[in-house]
């Protein structure tokens, strides 16, 4: 297709589509069914929480405003914000693109979720190290001043993530977080008894292969992700003055969620069942030990001596969506949309072909180091292509996707290789060794 005809599509398109009524904004959802059993308090343990937006950029302002009202959760509902390790960049607040500086929000003429807020890691220190030994309690990092998670085997733990993902990774600025560091990380602090129960909630595309065969169902840890193992997540709130989406589905119907129930009242799988119904358009999955989902939302999202405070229950509006790895190019086309002179309509144009050309090229960059990875081999070079999910071989995976990464595209800032980098996985899953993968990226990725 033409670059010409694909702006015309780009321009018919436009226009996001928008969910369902009486999705969001229930202000009880008594179709859902109530969990009934005798959950124990822990008076003697404490909760932390651990919040992390991965990325940075206006276009990515919603991970930085979903981490900052979930941020608002924790401190309202009683966890101490010494015990709350906030990591995000910084640099949405006082954008030059924010029409109002100082205020985030999360939703379409909602509070200002950003004030308040105390970040512990900001700008460069926003990492997949960092992340780690936050949640680990690294004694070095305490030593230099960090704020760590310094919790005990009494002690509940609540983890969100959000940003851009990918198969077996998730993204930190211009690095990635593989899954298989992340389960050894919590492998190693379930031995060293270093948490009673663990939650995690990770919104990004992809985020169930960060644990489908992987988490183990029986370190006392419970996830749950934004879509399944090879899906997208999506972005929500396109938002016509700041020209960016505010928040993800996932994200904003379990925080909302939050906002206006009685946490001591409502079970994580009752929250998990609500938010499945009202994600629409990506498949929300629960792993791990699944019994922790009868416990109440309390005993993660609020203080150990929780007391319901008064809900907050937002407007109903609609929630047009993207899925999120197009979410770039969305927002651009919303853009053009609403564009009022030719000279802004011209620039956007010009962003929008440069996008699409952007994704052709690492179309065909993946396309060429498969045809010469799986030789005269046509049958392997099909299955590469057409083959689903599979179990990721992370040993073959993290070298192979390492040297894509560093020699071809920049894979936590290039949204449109997430999607390719399936095909790493399935030459893997070929067994095709990884050095003649990695031949074959040298070759056509040359520096």
């Amino acid at each position: 297709m033409s670059i010409m005809k694909l702006r015309l599509l780009i321009v018919a398109v436009s226009s996001f589509c928008f969910c369902d009524s009486e999705v969001f904004f229930n202000s009880r959802h008594d179709d859902v069914p109530e969990w009934q059993h005798p959950h124990s308090k822990s008076p003697e343990g404490k909760h932390w929480a651990l919040i992390a937006a991965g990325s940075n950029g206006w276009i990515n302002y919603r991970h930085q405003a979903n981490a900052c009202h979930a941020y608002q959760i924790m401190k309202r509902n009683g966890i101490p914000e010494e015990n709350i390790v906030l990591m995000m960049y910084d640099d949405i607040a006082y954008n030059e693109l924010n029409p109002t500086p100082g205020v985030i929000i999360n939703h379409p003429n909602g509070p200002n979720v950003y004030e308040g807020v105390k970040i512990d890691y900001k700008g460069d220190d926003v990492s997949p190290s960092n992340f780690l030994a936050a949640l680990s309690g690294d004694e070095t990092l305490a030593k230099n001043g960090k704020k760590v998670i310094q919790s005990g085997p009494d002690d509940h733990i609540f983890v969100y993530f959000a940003d851009h993902g990918g198969p077996g990774c998730i993204a930190f600025l211009d690095e990635v977080l593989f899954a298989n560091d992340l389960i050894s990380t919590l492998k190693k602090m379930h031995r060293e008894k270093k948490f009673k129960q663990m939650v995690l909630y990770i919104e990004a595309c992809e985020s169930g292969s960060m644990f489908e065969n992987l988490l183990p169902k029986d370190i006392n840890i419970y996830a749950t992700t934004a879509a399944n193992a090879s899906e997208s997540s999506w972005a929500c709130y396109v938002d016509e003055q700041r020209n960016t989406c505010l928040g993800d589905a996932y994200s904003v119907n379990w925080m909302e969620d939050s906002d206006k129930e009685a946490l001591d009242k409502e079970s994580l799988q009752k929250q998990f069942l609500i938010v499945r119904k009202e994600t629409k358009y990506s498949h929300v999955q629960e792993y791990g030990d699944k019994s922790i989902s009868r416990e109440m939302l309390s005993e993660f999202q609020a203080g150990p001596e929780y007391r319901p405070s008064p809900p907050i229950v937002l407007p109903k509006v609609p929630c047009g969506v993207v899925p999120a790895d197009e979410a770039p190019l969305a927002i651009l086309r919303h853009r053009l949309k609403t564009a009022k002179d030719e000279v802004s309509k011209q620039q956007l144009m010009r962003e929008i072909d440069e996008l699409l050309e952007l994704r052709d090229r690492v179309a065909k960059t993946m396309q060429d180091i498969v045809t010469l990875a799986t030789g005269d081999d046509v049958g392997q070079y099909e299955r590469v292509y057409t083959k689903g999910h599979r179990d990721i071989d992370f040993d073959c995976y993290v070298p192979v996707f390492n040297l894509f990464h560093k020699r071809c595209y920049n894979v936590a800032r290039t949204y449109s290789a997430n999607k390719q980098m399936g095909f790493l996985v399935n030459m893997c899953d070929e067994k095709i060794p990884s050095e003649k993968i990695m031949e074959a990226i040298t070759r056509v990725c040359k520096e």
